[in-house]
Formats: structure tokens, sequence, C-alpha cells
């Protein structure tokens, strides 16, 4: 009977201790997981991409590691993004991540506990993701991709000090292009320029639109526009046939034919949105933190696109660009 005693006795401590050590963290923890959500590929939102990540490691957040990140692409295809969003909130994340406005309207849409940073987001009060771009309230916050349109603006008359009539393009259901395009419209009255708007509703229309835009001006402004930028190499070919020089709005477009800009660094926006995550998974209320933004624009330079359209390239532009930000030969 004692003997009997005993076994139940060292039963019990057993089941006690397995007890204590499945409810007290010898067992891995659980790691905190990241939900990202983007409209599509392109250079300009797949740096924002590459910036996020490379700042979570910075940050000590090593993907698989002690940080799970879990990437949804709608390939262009908004239809894709409300389930893409769910699948991604049904998965339980820490914080989600949402590269473009119609992204991160589908995230905003599919929950509101959520803690979700905005990536590349115009105008986040407008697009009816926060109250306030300052007080966001909410579960939402981020990362603004506003040009600095001034700054362009004063650009193109020095590279076509003869303008005429300067051309803009935006998609017509993109809010950040939207925004862009009114934001355009607001300072060339300001800087008497005179502007013929056009839009496009998908990248199909670029072609036929651009063609007719290019035989009316002289220039053309774009904003920061998804539709757009995916389908960059369109306008350049048709802006190419006539010697009409593009003006676009990130680094990763003027690259890809455009001649010159000051530009709100994608990759940059990449890393202020990793950084914002990162305090959410460190406890910090999302709807405390204000809108953020970058404050000055990058030069940006494609000399070879500038000679190809015999444009005189400002001499203290290019120092500027070959010293603080990009050219591209």
């Amino acid at each position: 009977m004692k003997r009997m005693y005993t076994v139940i006795v060292l039963l019990l401590g057993f089941l006690g201790i397995a007890f204590f050590t499945e409810n007290h963290g010898t067992t891995k923890q659980q790691i905190p997981k990241v939900g990202v959500l983007t409209l599509m590929h392109h250079p300009a939102l797949d740096q924002i991409y590459k910036g996020f990540i490379d700042e979570l490691a910075k940050e000590g957040y090593h993907n698989g590691k002690n940080i799970k990140i879990e990437y949804e692409n709608a390939n262009g295809d908004q239809s894709n993004l409300k389930t893409m969003a769910n699948t991604l909130t049904n998965n339980n994340p820490t914080v989600l991540f949402g590269i473009t406005t119609p992204a991160s309207q589908a995230l905003a849409n599919s929950t509101n506990k959520i803690p979700i940073i905005l990536g590349a987001v115009s105008n986040p009060q407008g697009a009816g993701l926060v109250k306030n771009n300052r007080h966001p309230g909410g579960n939402i916050s981020g990362v603004s991709d506003l040009a600095p349109v001034h700054q362009q603006l004063t650009l193109i008359k020095q590279f076509v000090p003869k303008i005429k009539t300067l051309g803009v393009i935006y998609t017509s259901n993109d809010s950040s292009g939207v925004t862009g395009y009114h934001q355009i419209a607001r300072e060339c009255k300001k800087m008497h320029i005179p502007l013929k708007a056009y839009s496009i509703s998908n990248s199909n229309d670029l072609n036929q639109v651009s063609q007719q835009m290019l035989s009316k001006v002289d220039a053309v402004i774009v904003p920061t526009d998804n539709t757009v930028a995916g389908a960059m190499q369109t306008l350049v070919k048709n802006a190419n046939v006539v010697n009409k020089p593009i003006f676009p709005a990130t680094d990763t477009m003027v690259k890809q034919g455009g001649v010159a800009t000051y530009s709100v660094n994608q990759y940059k926006l990449g890393v202020m949105s990793a950084k914002m995550t990162v305090k959410v998974l460190k406890g910090k209320k999302v709807g405390n933190m204000p809108i953020e933004y970058v404050q000055h624009g990058e030069p940006v330079l494609n000399i070879k696109q500038a000679q190809k359209l015999h444009l005189q390239i400002p001499t203290h532009f290019e120092h500027e660009a070959q010293t603080k930000g990009e050219v591209y030969k």
C-alpha cells in the first residue's frame, strides 16, 4: 500500500511539472506574424517591400527565425485584394502591412482590430483610412508617399523653359493617382503653368490615351500612380516617338525612361514603414502614431534619356543628382 502511495505521489509530481512546463514558457513561444499585402509587382513597390524587409532584419526581426512574414500579391487585379486581405486577417497576424492604397483599403475592410501599417498611401485621410492624418486613432497609421510637386514643377520649367502646355496622366480609380493629380493641378495654377489632364481606368487605356495626350502637350508629369508605373514602358515608347519628355514621381520610373524628378525614395518608404511596424510589435498603439512623410525629394536624373531628347540638363541639378541623389547613364 505504501509503495502504491509513493507511485501516485511521483506520478502527480511528474504531471505537475509537465503542466508547469507547458504553461510557463519552456516550450517554444509563438513568434510574431506580419501579413503583407501589395497590389502588384513593379520596381517602385518592390523597393518598398525590400526596404521593409531589410529594416526589419536590421531591427533584429528575421523572417523564419523570430518573425513570420506572410506575403500576398494581387498581381494588378484589384478583385483579388479582398480575398487575400481576408486570408491574411484570418491567420491572426500581429500586424498587417499594406503596400498601395487599394491594398491598404482591402486590409482596413477586413479588420478594425488588428494593427495596420500603411505603405505608399498618398493621403490616408482622403482615402478614408484614418480619421485624421495627425491623429489617426483606430487601428491604422503609416507612411505617405506624397510627392514634392512644387520641386518637380520647378525642375520641369528648368528643363523645358519655353513650355506652353504640360500634360498629366493618372488613373481615375486610384486614390493616390487622383490625389497626385489634384496636387499637381493646384501647384500648376499657382505657378501659371497651363495643364491638360488625362485619365485612364486601367493599363489597357494607357497606349491610346497617352498618344492623344502627347499630341497636345510639350511635356508630361506623372503623379504617384501604380497603374501608370506598372505600364511605364508603354508611356515611354509613345513619348519617344514624338520626342516629348516625361517627368515622373519616382526614381524607378526615371530609370525606366523618365527624364528627371525629385523623388520620394521608395526604399526609404519601406524602411520608415518597418520602423513603425517594430513600434507596434513592441506594444505601441498604432492609432497614437501620426502619419509620417518624407520631407524632401531626392534628385534623380536619366542622362541618357535627356540626351536622347536633346534636352539641356541644368548644371546645378546634374551636380545635385550626382552628389545627393541618383544618376542613370
